[in-house]
C-alpha cells in the first residue's frame, strides 16, 4: 500500500522523540555548543574530493557523469514534558552527508524506474573540522556508491530490452543551472534550556485539571540545520534551515472506547517569533475544554451533503486532495495513479480559485511559513509555480526527474537526509476571486442545507491530517482526519458539537463541489512524509463553502475509559468506580 501521509504534527512529535532516542549519534543532557560560522574545512574538504572522485573515475566503465555529495550539518534540542514534568531532554550534533552517483548519461541512468534510490548512499561524517577524516569518508562511500550504481545500471539495461515500451520517455535527470551561494548562518540563539524546562512544566501541567484528559504531551523540538552541497555541474550552495517547533498533544477515550485526540504546533525560526505565553497556555486550556466537550457529544452517522471548511480545514484538505497528485513524479511510471497527468490546460477546479506553491515566501497572513527554503535538495533554486490558474492546470512541482512536457526542475526537489528527492509541496496557498465576509458565507452555507432539503450540514473546524492513495494498485481516493466537527441545523437552531467522522472521496470529484470561499487565508503548518521523508510544509486557504461531502464512521475500538480515576481526583459514582469501591471497606465515595 502506498500511502502519502500529511501534516503528522502531532504523530511525528511523540513518534520522533523516541526514535531518536534510539538513534542518537550524541546524547547529552544539555543542548549543544552554540553552532559556529559556516565551516569552509568541510565546504571545501566535500569539493575537493568530489573533484578528486570525478576525475578518477572518469575511464570507468560505466562513467559517472553526476556526483553530488549534500552534508547536513544538523544541531538538534528535544524536550518532552506530561502533567507538569519533564520527560527527557535529548541533545544532538551530527553531520548526515548524502552521496549522490549517477552513471551512463543522463538519458539512461541506474536511477531509472523502480532503481532511484540507487542514486544515493548516506553516511555520518566527523563533527570537527577535520579535513583528512572528511574527505577519507567520502572517499570510502563514494566508491562504494559507484560500484552499486554501474551494478544497478547493468540491471536497468536489461530490463529496457525485456519490458514494454515506456510511455513517457523522458530522461532520467535534468540539466540544471549549477548554483553558486554561500549564505550568512545564524543558528538559534538566545535558548536558554533550563527555561524552556520550567516553561514545558507550566504547560504540561495546564491539562492536569481536566482528569478526563488521560495522555497528554508538551514538546519542544529547536533544529540548527546548515545544508553543504556540491556538485560536479559546479553548484556550490551553503544554506540554514533553522526550526522551532512546540507541539501539544492531549487524548481522551469517549465512554464507547472511541480515541479522541486535540493538538497544537507553535511554529518559528527563532525563539522570539514565538507567540506569546499567555497565549499559548489559552490555546493549552482549550484543548483540554474540547476534549471534555467532545467525550460527551454525539457520534454523527455517515453523511453525504453541504460543507464548510474552516481556512485550515481547507488549507489540510488541498494539500492532501490536490497537492500530492500534482507533485511531478506522480504523473510518470506504470504504478502511479496518475490522475492529473493528462489534465494540463484542461480546468480541474472552479475558475474562480488559483493555487500556487511558493517556497520562496517566509510570511503569510501575520504566520512564517514552514515550508520556505531558498535552494532545494537538489541544489536548485526555489521559485513560485502556479499550478492552477483560475481553474485551469497550468504546471507541476518538480525535481530534477523529467516528465512529458516539463523537462526542468522547478526546484521542488526535496527530502530529509538519507532519501532521495522527488517533486515536493512548499508552500502550497490558495486564493480566491470569489471571496466573500464570514457572516455572508454562513449565510449562503444554510441556503444550500435548505436548498437541498438536508437536516443540517457539517461544518469542520480544525483538522488534524489525512493520507491519500496514489497508486493504480488501490482505489485513488482520499481521508482526512478531522479533529473538531459541527452540525450546523438550517432552522435556527445552535450549532452542536459532534464527533467520529472522517472526511472520504475522490479528488476529481471533490475539487468540482466547491461553490464560495471566504475573504481570508488561515495558514496550517506542520510536517509532510511521503516517500522522500518527512519535510516541513505550509498549507493556506480561505474558508470555502462545498455543495457536498461526504463522511463515513471512523475506526474505534471497544476499550473502556480507565475505570479508576487520576490521583488526587475524586472517585467517580460510576458502575465501575462503586465495583472498585466495594472491594476497599476502607475507600470513601
Amino acid at each position: 500500500m502506498n500511502l502519502r501521509f500529511v501534516f503528522a504534527l502531532f504523530l511525528s512529535a511523540a513518534v520522533c522523540a523516541n526514535a531518536s532516542a534510539a538513534n542518537r549519534s550524541a546524547k547529552s543532557a544539555s543542548a549543544p555548543p552554540p553552532a559556529p560560522a559556516t565551516s569552509a574545512v568541510l565546504l571545501d574538504s566535500m569539493q575537493h574530493e568530489l573533484n578528486r572522485a570525478m576525475s578518477s573515475l572518469a575511464k570507468a566503465d560505466p562513467a559517472p557523469y553526476f556526483v553530488s555529495y549534500s552534508t547536513t550539518d544538523r544541531r538538534e534540542l528535544s524536550i518532552a514534558a506530561s502533567h507538569g514534568a519533564i520527560l527527557n531532554t535529548l541533545a544532538q550534533h551530527n553531520r548526515l552527508a548524502d552521496i549522490s552517483v549517477r552513471v551512463s548519461t543522463a538519458a539512461l541512468d541506474n536511477s531509472h524506474g523502480e532503481n532511484r534510490h540507487s542514486a544515493l548512499s548516506t553516511v555520518l561524517l566527523p563533527l570537527e573540522d577535520d579535513p583528512a577524516a572528511i574527505r577519507r569518508i567520502l572517499w570510502q562511500a563514494t566508491d562504494r556508491e559507484y560500484k552499486s550504481a554501474a551494478a544497478t545500471f547493468l540491471r536497468v539495461k536489461t530490463e529496457k530490452q525485456v519490458r514494454a515500451e515506456e510511455e513517457d520517455k523522458s530522461a532520467d535527470f535534468s540539466q540544471e543551472k549549477p548554483e553558486q551561494y554561500v549564505g550568512k548562518t545564524s543558528p538559534v540563539r538566545n535558548l536558554d534550556q533550563h527555561a524552556w524546562e520550567d516553561r514545558l512544566r507550566r504547560y504540561s501541567a495546564v491539562l492536569k485539571k481536566y482528569p478526563d484528559v488521560y495522555r497528554s504531551l508538551v514538546s519542544l523540538e529547536v533544529e540548527d540545520n546548515t545544508r553543504y552541497f556540491v556538485s560536479s555541474e559546479g553548484a556550490r550552495i551553503v544554506s540554514e534551515e533553522p526550526l522551532i517547533r512546540l507541539i501539544v498533544i492531549a487524548e481522551t477515550r469517549a465512554d464507547d472506547g472511541m480515541e479522541l485526540l486535540r493538538s497544537e504546533s507553535f511554529d518559528a525560526t527563532t525563539p522570539d517569533r514565538l507567540v506569546s505565553e499567555s497565549e499559548i497556555i489559552a490555546r493549552i486550556d482549550k484543548l483540554g475544554s474540547d476534549l471534555e466537550k467532545l467525550r460527551a457529544a454525539p457520534v454523527v452517522a455517515p453523511f453525504d451533503g453541504p460543507a464548510l471548511l474552516s481556512g485550515r480545514a481547507a488549507a489540510v484538505f488541498f494539500h492532501e486532495v490536490l497537492g500530492h497528485r500534482v507533485e511531478g513524479q506522480r504523473q510518470r511510471g506504470v504504478e502511479e495513479g496518475q490522475t492529473f497527468t493528462k489534465k494540463l490546460n484542461e480546468k480541474v477546479l472552479p475558475d474562480f480559485l488559483t493555487v500556487v506553491d511558493d517556497p520562496t515566501k517566509r510570511e503569510l497572513a501575520g504566520s512564517e511559513l514552514n515550508g520556505y527554503y531558498e535552494f532545494d535538495d537538489e541544489g536548485v533554486r526555489a521559485r513560485p509555480v502556479t499550478v492552477i490558474d483560475n481553474g485551469i492546470l497550468k504546471e507541476f512541482l518538480m525535481s530534477r526527474m523529467p516528465i512529458t512536457a516539463f523537462q526542468h526542475s522547478n526546484g521542488h526537489g526535496r527530502a530529509e537526509p538519507g532519501r532521495v528527492p522527488v517533486g515536493r509541496q512548499g508552500n502550497l496557498i490558495v486564493t480566491s476571486s470569489k471571496g466573500v465576509p464570514d457572516g455572508e458565507l454562513r449565510k449562503r452555507f444554510l441556503e444550500e442545507i435548505k436548498n437541498q432539503g438536508k437536516p443540517y450540514g457539517l461544518y469542520f473546524e480544525d483538522i488534524a491530517g489525512g493520507f491519500t492513495l496514489t497508486t493504480r494498485e488501490m482505489p485513488q481516493a482520499f481521508q482526512v482526519l478531522p479533529l473538531m466537527v459541527w452540525k450546523v441545523y438550517p432552522d435556527g437552531r445552535p450549532d452542536e458539537l459532534v464527533r467520529g467522522v472522517d472526511i472520504v472521496g475522490t479528488p476529481l470529484a471533490a475539487m468540482t463541489r466547491i461553490i464560495l470561499t471566504g475573504d481570508k487565508e488561515q495558514v496550517f503548518n506542520g510536517v509532510c512524509g511521503a516517500e522522500s521523508g518527512n519535510v516541513p510544509v505550509s498549507a493556506a486557504a480561505p474558508s470555502m463553502l462545498l455543495s457536498e461531502i461526504e463522511v463515513q464512521k471512523r475506526q474505534q475500538t471497544q476499550d473502556r475509559p480507565p475505570i479508576l480515576p487520576p490521583p488526587g481526583v475524586p472517585t467517580k459514582t460510576t458502575p465501575e468506580a462503586k465495583t472498585a469501591a466495594s472491594l476497599d471497606p476502607g475507600a470513601k465515595q
